[in-house]
């Protein structure tokens, strides 16, 4: 790729935004994630774009994809992003570390594309993941054990910022048979599993007799649960197991309420504010 003026250095936050536009492919959250105006983005991609003499992304009302050039400068502009955090970080100093939590019910299957869409912005940052329960994690943050959760919202818990909105669900496997009058077999995850008291709640309420037949570790064991026919089990519509598919009218099961996705985060630098800026506009982008 030929630059007009060889004596003239690239705007690294002109950069910046780019890999953002190529991670997020949304100028909405790219504009989230970097705390600014899809105007100052739209801005700063035009002023790299007129430097480099080359189109890097191709913009429709309905989808963001960088052209053939903006793939070929992608990985030239990662490698100067994180050049320049080697570059500002003390000569001493370890990889710069963030300590998440994060609810299998708030993300579940999505938290690879989230983690690869915030590496890609900041290759050099470090993480401390931690996978529970919604309820054990805000005790951790609250006892600072951890600088932010994406958690599934917890009634007694004040502020966070809301992400999401699910809509939960019965799910079984297509081949699941339960005859009337048969008491239900369910999958969960264990207590204090929030997903697990709203189902057990529900079913309660509604007087339908139920029984325990599998208790998961994580979302990825009551899946495959509920694949094998095992059970039925409430998830939320975005992260329910695939081939799944609802089982509530069939089985007239009670209907199950919404529930938010909270990001809770205490950091004050500029570098982890960003990273939960990158992870909040993940996590909108992948919720719809």
């Amino acid at each position: 790729m030929i630059i007009k003026d060889a004596a003239k250095t690239l705007d690294l936050d002109a950069v910046q935004a780019f890999a953002l536009v190529a991670s997020l492919t949304n100028f909405t959250r790219v504009a989230e994630a970097s705390g600014t105006t899809q105007a100052a983005v739209s801005l700063k991609l035009k002023r790299l774009e007129g430097f480099l003499g080359r189109r890097l992304v191709e913009r429709t009302p309905r989808s963001v994809r960088l052209t053939a050039d903006g793939e070929a400068f992608l990985p030239h502009a990662r490698a100067l992003l994180e050049a320049n955090q080697r570059a500002l970080a003390p000569a001493a100093a370890s990889l710069h570390r963030l300590r998440l939590g994060i609810s299998d019910h708030a993300v579940g299957t999505e938290l690879p594309l989230m983690l690869r869409r915030l590496n890609a912005a900041d290759p050099a940052l470090a993480l401390d993941v931690q996978i529970g329960y919604s309820q054990t994690l805000l005790a951790a943050y609250d006892k600072g054990k951890l600088d932010g959760v994406i958690v599934r919202q917890e009634g007694g818990h004040r502020g966070g910022e809301a992400l999401a909105t699910d809509a939960y669900a019965w799910f079984a496997s297509p081949a699941f048979e339960h005859r009337a009058g048969e008491v239900l077999p369910i999958a969960n995850l264990a207590a204090p599993c929030g997903v697990r008291a709203i189902a057990v709640r529900a079913l309660d309420q509604a007087r339908i007799p139920w029984r325990e037949v599998f208790v998961g570790g994580g979302v990825t064991a009551v899946a495959a649960a509920i694949c094998a026919g095992l059970a039925v089990a409430a998830f939320a519509r975005r992260i329910a197991p695939a081939g799944s598919v609802e089982v509530g009218d069939k089985l007239k099961l009670p209907r199950l309420p919404r529930s938010k996705v909270m990001l809770y985060s205490r950091v004050s630098d500029a570098r982890s504010k960003s990273a939960f800026r990158i992870l909040a506009a993940a996590v909108r982008q992948v919720t719809g």
